[in-house]
């Protein structure tokens, strides 16, 4: 019997053996920042290079840095070159930039500028990084082994200021994400003091949105801000910069949202001139260079660059969405907090740093305590000492005969031992003693500090206030409100000019100019087909098309292309992406939604809904459940005003009919109302005909009126049955 090659395994257990130490590896070690506000490959990079003493000597080939990162980040020199160029100062990517850099590392703003290989470049830490690692060899932070047991590294770096926030970060992990904004570091810093003092304080008093490097202008909406720092997810909307220079007869961008690029803006416009949707320009060039960022768009003599620039913000990424998601990791956990929530686990954190110091130098501190303690003892007899010293015959015995004679232990016999000749005086002596009641006094107030949480704070503040003095700058995106901007209405820049629409029952539509109109001849239109609506509108008009299949379509009429008389015009299926099988049956045009639809049904019910109930916020093309389906359609009308109706009612043996007002049908806002009963049906009878009862055919017109629903109706005369047909038809 064959050997089986494969092992059984159920699925679902295989997957998550295989996949879930995977994703929690990208969760945990690659793709989500810390409370420090690093991933592990910024964390690996910087320490890397405070290792290498680039926080205070000259700058260094990056090539060094990236080959020395290897030792703790066990990736290739391409990924790990790629991320110390944004974090670099020449890439502009991070407000509060970390490495001081030198030669070309690329711009965020471009999408095409690539940066130098790293033999060409050099690096060293800006000295904001002596508060990224500020007290970190007092055992501020847990180390951990690197990837092969060789080396140490920090699991985190002990920031004294919330640096979480003070820069962009994004990351896709396994199920989950992250993107924070980066804020103002004097506004962060104003925030975090007044938050430690008040933790109900009002940030958006201080701090009232994020700062971006590449400036720009936020739209700002208090409460949708304020949902993201409470939430820690949400968005707003930023804007770039565009100046009009009149002189000549030019826009020129100079400040463009964080999310874009200057490639991404321009392929746009392009796109646009190319579509024929933007006709206003002549030529537009990237004209970036040591200056600072500029796009240059020449425009046509004549052009209103008011009306140009909305539209340049409305269909190109000159405004972009930022979403964000406070997503970090707080103790190896995934958490999405707001604003305060990180504050909170931030300060937490940097108290237990203080903390972890403060107990760093209380070791320390008593270490040399100890030593000044047997100094002390020695100095009561300092001549013994020097006997001791003198008469002991073995080196090895001096320690013992010291300890044995003043009572101290190896480690105080052996610094008294160590004491230079020259020392040995009583200046010295007195000098090392005195330090003992200043020590003593340091570690008392440092017990204090760890013991008091309001003494930390006080710390942390004084921390803040030096950064946000050292290292603060000006905001760089302003802040506008909605109302201070000026948005793209798409009606401002339609001609505008009356027409007719011709629909015919073959599903064809013209629109026709009434300049067009006078001066054309007779309409052209397909064998058997047959104009079914003629109606009046202007190009900024909307037009709705019902269809048997109880759906409606919407579109402007200036989407649609202008017709002479003798064309067939446009074929209504192939613009309105239709279904199969489905037709266009009625048409109404209108600019402001007044009026209402009346539908009459075989049944011999008839429905009233407001136009208004067809219209929409949005742009949606299509409207499904357009009208009621319960019943066959008889007749559909749109009206502006009350009217007459004559309802004709069919069987084999009669012809009945009713003349009823339309405010006896109460209105319903329900699209797909299924209407109110306004001819009794006998069976084998059915409503065949509604039409406005001005086009009555009949003399004795008051026989057939009724004042309240429903009603059989007045029989037909015979001699009238010959005239009924094509209104029963019609």
């Amino acid at each position: 019997m064959e050997q089986k090659k494969y092992t059984d395994q159920i699925i679902t257990e295989t997957i998550e053996k295989n996949f879930m130490p995977y994703a929690m590896s990208v969760i945990v070690s690659r793709a989500i920042p810390e409370i420090d506000g690093f991933k592990p490959s910024h964390r690996k990079i910087l320490y890397t290079m405070y290792k290498m003493r680039l926080l205070k000597g000259p700058k260094t080939k990056s090539a060094n840095v990236v080959g020395q990162t290897m030792k703790l980040n066990p990736h290739g020199d391409q990924a790990i070159y790629a991320t110390l160029v944004r974090l670099a100062k020449g890439n502009e990517a991070l407000l509060l930039p970390y490495i001081e850099s030198k030669g070309n590392f690329g711009k965020i703003t471009s999408r095409d500028m690539k940066y130098a290989a790293p033999r060409y470049t050099e690096v060293k830490l800006e000295e904001v990084c002596e508060e990224i690692f500020k007290d970190i060899d007092k055992n501020t932070v847990d180390f951990v082994d690197n990837y092969d047991g060789t080396m140490k590294e920090p699991t985190l770096l002990p920031t004294t200021f919330p640096n979480i926030l003070a820069n962009p970060n994004k990351g896709i992990a396994v199920g989950m994400a992250s993107n924070f904004p980066s804020f103002n570091l004097t506004e962060l810093c104003d925030a975090t003091i007044a938050f430690i003092k008040n933790p109900g304080v009002d940030l958006l008093e201080i701090m009232p949105a994020p700062d971006f490097s590449t400036g720009g202008r936020i739209i700002y909406n208090r409460d949708e801000m304020l949902k993201i720092y409470d939430a820690g997810v949400g968005s707003f909307k930023v804007r770039g910069k565009i100046h009009y220079n009149k002189q000549e007869n030019m826009l020129e961008i100079t400040e463009i949202p964080y999310t874009t690029t200057v490639e991404q803006i321009i392929e746009k416009i392009v796109d646009m001139i190319k579509q024929g949707r933007i006709k206003e320009i002549n030529d537009i060039r990237d004209e970036t260079d040591l200056k600072g960022l500029k796009i240059a768009i020449d425009l046509k003599r004549g052009t209103d660059a008011d009306k140009l620039i909305p539209k340049l913000f409305k269909f190109t990424t000159l405004e972009d969405s930022f979403p964000c998601n406070f997503n970090l990791l707080i103790g190896g956990k995934p958490m999405v907090l707001g604003v305060k929530g990180i504050l909170t686990e931030w300060l937490l954190y940097r108290r237990n740093c203080i903390s972890r110091s403060a107990l760093y130098d209380i070791d320390k501190i008593a270490e040399k305590l100890h030593l000044l303690y047997g100094l002390k003892s020695v100095l009561l007899d300092i001549d013994m000492a020097i006997k001791i010293i003198r008469e002991t015959e073995q080196e090895k015995q001096v320690i013992p005969n010291l300890m044995n004679a003043f009572s101290i232990d190896e480690i105080q016999s052996n610094f008294v031992a160590d004491i230079r000749l020259r020392n040995l005086n009583k200046e010295y002596i007195l000098d090392r003693v005195s330090e003992i009641s200043n020590l003593e006094s340091e570690i008392e107030r440092l017990k204090d500090l760890i013991s008091n949480e309001k003494k930390i704070d006080k710390l942390i503040i004084k921390d803040l206030q030096t950064v946000s003095k050292k290292y603060g700058t000006a905001r760089k995106t302003e802040l506008v409100t909605e109302e201070e901007i000026v948005r793209h209405i798409p009606e401002d820049h339609i001609e505008d000019y009356n027409l007719k629409v011709f629909f015919t029952a073959h599903n064809y539509l013209k629109k026709v100019s009434l300049v067009s109109l006078r001066s054309s001849g007779e309409h052209k239109i397909k064998e058997e087909d047959e104009i079914l609506q003629e109606l009046d509108g202007s190009n900024k008009d909307e037009i709705i098309f019902f269809t048997n299949q109880c759906n409606a379509y919407k579109m402007k009429l200036h989407e649609i292309d202008d017709h002479r008389v003798s064309s067939l015009g446009v074929y209504l299926p192939n613009i309105l992406e239709m279904d199969p099988g489905e037709e266009v049956v009625y048409c109404v045009v209108t600019n402001d939604f007044s009026g209402f639809m009346i539908f009459g049904f075989e049944n011999g019910k008839v429905a009233r809904v407001p136009l208004e109930a067809y219209k929409t916020k949005t742009n949606r093309k299509k409207l499904v459940k357009a009208y009621s389906d319960e019943a066959k359609l008889t007749k559909m009308l749109y009206l502006s005003e009350e009217a007459d109706l004559t309802a004709i009612r069919e069987s084999s043996k009669e012809i009945r009919a009713v003349v009823f007002n339309t405010a006896l049908i109460t209105e319903k806002v329900t699209k797909n109302t299924k209407g109110i009963q306004v001819m009794r049906l006998k069976k084998g009878s059915s409503m065949s005909a509604l039409f406005k009862t001005e086009h009555h055919p009949f003399e004795n017109l008051d026989r057939f009126k009724i004042t309240d629903i429903p009603k059989s109706g007045e029989e037909i005369d015979p001699l009238e049955k010959i005239t009924i047909n094509k209104w029963i038809k019609g």
